[in-house]
């Protein structure tokens, strides 16, 4: 199953308010293993970034004024998250903002297929703080190079963070194509990460086993 982790930045807190994106940034991950697809743009926002929203993220109305705008890039991202799972910490607030920008352009909205970690978050883990900050803590994932909040970091620290909440640890090897995947394809953590394939007994292998413990259970407990 293909997935994208996705975040973004913007120019203050509420659509209401009339802010808008200055960034979008998706990873693309293949039964929870990073590809080497990604998406990543600055954007103009045609208005001024926030006080408050240039101190998180640190982007400057001079430094996006060259930026390509939400219009020019709003195709190529529509294509790179079709037909996958959409991964996103706290997605209302992304979501919002997107589906803001595509309503300008016409161009329907997101409303399915997406994975809100935040909340899996507070079911694994209630009454406790599960920003993305306090996820990479518990989980012993290096965010030292976080000093400002960015899209494209923020999706490759969510990444970790998403895999052990679904705790998809171990190992994997992919049996479909019976080949190691391509090492530099699906680095994480510095391992070499497989996806493995469950196979099922047959009803010949099921009536063994049942045979075996009952056998078993006689033998050891009806002496």
């Amino acid at each position: 199953m293909k997935e994208v982790v996705l975040d973004t930045e913007t120019t203050g807190l509420s659509v209401s308010m009339g802010h808008r994106l200055v960034e979008v940034a998706c990873v693309e991950l293949e039964d929870q293993i990073p590809t080497n697809n990604f998406f990543h743009k600055y954007i103009n926002p045609e208005r001024k970034v926030s006080s408050d929203a240039q101190r998180v993220h640190g982007y400057s109305d001079e430094f996006l004024a060259d930026k390509e705008k939400f219009s020019e890039i709003a195709d190529d991202l529509l294509k790179f998250i079709k037909d996958k799972r959409l991964v996103i910490h706290n997605a209302p607030f992304d979501l919002s903002f997107l589906n803001n920008e595509l309503k300008i352009l016409n161009k329907g909205s997101i409303t399915e297929n997406v994975v809100d970690t935040l909340e899996l978050a507070k079911i694994k883990f209630p009454n406790s703080s599960n920003s993305l900050d306090a996820l990479c803590k518990r989980y012993k994932i290096d965010n030292t190079k976080r000093e400002k909040h960015s899209a494209i970091l923020d999706c490759q620290l969510l990444t970790k963070v998403y895999v052990n909440l679904i705790e998809q640890k171990e190992p994997k090897f992919n049996f479909n194509t019976q080949k190691i995947l391509n090492k530099e394809k699906v680095k994480l953590n510095n391992n070499l990460d497989y996806s493995k394939k469950v196979i099922l007994p047959n009803k010949d292998e099921i009536l063994a086993h049942k045979i075996f413990l009952k056998k078993e259970l006689k033998k050891n407990f009806f002496k």
